[in-house]
C-alpha cells in the first residue's frame, strides 16, 4: 500500500471514529450536552481534527443521519422482486417496522429528532433528500397499486401521507416507551399486530 492510499484509509478510519464517538455521546449525554471536545475527548483527537471532517455538532448528526437511511434502504433492496404491487407496500411496511424496532436508537435520530433538519435549515438547499427519497419509494408503490385499480377514489400524496404517518406513529410510540403505560393485552406484539390491522384497512379500500 503506497502513502496515498495509506494516508486516506487513516482519514476513513479517522472520519468513521469520529461518527462512532459521537453516536454513542448523543445516545449517553444527548445531543444537546454532548460538544465537539467531548467527542474529540473519548477518541483522545484535538477538537481542532474534528473541524477538518464536519463543519459542527449538527453535520455529524447528520451525516449519521444519512448513515441510518443508507442502512434501512439496502434492507428495502428486496422489494424489487415483488411484482404486486400492494404485496410490495406490504412489505414496505412489516421492512420500516422491523428496521425500526431493530433500530430505535437510529430511528430516532432519523425521524424523531430535529438536529438534522436544523442543518438542513442552516444549508443553501434545505432539501430532506433522504427522507424525501424514501417517501417518493412509498408514492410511487401506492401510484402503480392505483393503477391496478387498488384504492380507488384516493388520491396518491394524501394516502401516501397517511400510510408512512399511521406506520411512523405506532413505531413512534413505542420507541419513547408510551405503549409501556398501557394496558395491552399483547404488549410486546402491538405494533406489528397493529400493522396487520393497517393491511386489513388497506386490502379494503
Amino acid at each position: 500500500m503506497g502513502i496515498a492510499d495509506r494516508k486516506e484509509r487513516e482519514k476513513e478510519e479517522l472520519r468513521a471514529s469520529i461518527l462512532e464517538a459521537a453516536r454513542k455521546l448523543f445516545l449517553e449525554k444527548g445531543v444537546e450536552k454532548t460538544s465537539i471536545r467531548n467527542i474529540a475527548d473519548l477518541i483522545e483527537y484535538s477538537p481542532g481534527s474534528i473541524y477538518h471532517y464536519f463543519r459542527d455538532k449538527n453535520e455529524i448528526f447528520h451525516a449519521l443521519h444519512q448513515g441510518g437511511f443508507q442502512a434501512l434502504g439496502e434492507k428495502m433492496q428486496v422489494l424489487g422482486s415483488v411484482q404486486n404491487p400492494m404485496e410490495r407496500l406490504k412489505a414496505m411496511g412489516s421492512i420500516y417496522i422491523r428496521f425500526a424496532m431493530e433500530n430505535p436508537d437510529m430511528y430516532d435520530l432519523m425521524f424523531i429528532k430535529e438536529a438534522p433538519i436544523d442543518h438542513l435549515y442552516d444549508q443553501e438547499h434545505c432539501d430532506w433528500k433522504e427522507g424525501a427519497g424514501a417517501f417518493d419509494t412509498l408514492r410511487q408503490t401506492i401510484s402503480q397499486c392505483i393503477d391496478h385499480g387498488y384504492f380507488k377514489g384516493h388520491d396518491v400524496e394524501p394516502l401516501s401521507y397517511m400510510i408512512w404517518s399511521t406506520v411512523h406513529g405506532m413505531v413512534s410510540l413505542n420507541i419513547r416507551k408510551r405503549c409501556e403505560v398501557i394496558d395491552f393485552e399483547d404488549k410486546d406484539q402491538i405494533v406489528n399486530l397493529g400493522l396487520q390491522s393497517l393491511f386489513k384497512i388497506l386490502d379494503q379500500l
